[in-house]
């Protein structure tokens, strides 16, 4: 009973599918005998199984709307360059993305007008090869998640759209192994100016 009590739990429409099926071959096997009793094993078998098939076109049709909604969720537009500027369009979560190249390998960043550095964390500064300064005293900053402990290092270089930064001071945490990768405001006081126009921002270079 336990194992039945199991398939019950963690696959319902199976137990379902299976119980309806049993009620139908059961209400053949009495045809002769008691044909009445048959007649209505065999409805509650097919029954069962209408009902086991529509659950499941629910559970598919829900399935795939919450799939959508999670692509629409995490939709990331890309950005354009229009002139002297490049243009990040506001992603579906709010936030502003931007794919971008550090020492020539992509990363996508999320660009934090509060974060003083920009920031990547320490799977990825091993990656691209950013060591922090051993002459520069460890900081604390504040993120969302409270005060960290990072160290800095530099990037080579730093582009997106039509603009490059080299030689870019990144905050690498020591305390957490957290997938860190946010533009700060040390990159975007290097440009000649940027803005923020309804749901797009506009960066131009120097």
């Amino acid at each position: 009973m336990s194992g039945l009590g199991a398939l019950a739990g963690s696959q319902p429409l199976l137990f379902v599918a299976v119980g309806a099926i049993v009620l139908a071959a059961g209400g053949w096997m009495l045809e002769r005998e008691r044909p009445e009793l048959a007649r209505n094993l065999r409805r509650l078998g097919y029954l069962g199984l209408i009902a086991a098939l529509l659950l499941q076109v629910g559970v598919l049709a829900l399935q795939a709307e919450r799939s959508d909604a999670a692509l629409e969720l995490n939709s990331r537009p890309a950005l354009s360059v229009s002139g002297r500027e490049t243009i990040v369009p506001l992603a579906s979560d709010g936030h502003f993305w931007i794919e971008a190249e550090v020492n020539g390998q992509p990363i996508t960043f999320l660009v934090d007008t509060g974060a003083t550095f920009t920031g990547v964390g320490r799977g990825d500064a091993a990656a691209l090869g950013i060591r922090p300064d051993p002459g520069r005293a460890p900081l604390e900053l504040q993120t969302a998640n409270g005060v960290i402990t990072a160290r800095l290092g530099r990037v080579d270089s730093l582009r997106f759209g039509n603009i490059e930064v080299r030689g870019l001071e990144v905050a690498v945490p020591q305390e957490t192994d957290d997938e860190i990768r946010v533009i700060g405001m040390n990159l975007l006081s290097r440009l000649g100016s940027w803005r923020v126009e309804g749901d797009r921002l506009i960066l131009v270079p120097r």
